[in-house]
């Protein structure tokens, strides 16, 4: 391991700091993509059900 202890690695030679929280960002950024597609779909799947309907029924 190229840690001697997990106060070590959670340390990262006083880089643990940047290390973890560019972690936390990147991981709050991807899940924040993620709602965000979800819901864009959610929200263009009812605006194409909207249109379909309106179109059946001319």
């Amino acid at each position: 391991m190229a840690f001697e202890s997990w106060s070590d690695f959670w340390e990262m030679g006083k880089h643990g700091l940047y290390v973890w929280s560019t972690y936390g960002i990147s991981m709050l950024l991807l899940v924040g993509l993620l709602v965000t597609t979800r819901l864009h779909r959610k929200q263009l799947r009812k605006q194409l059900k909207k249109r379909i309907q309106r179109e059946q029924s001319r």
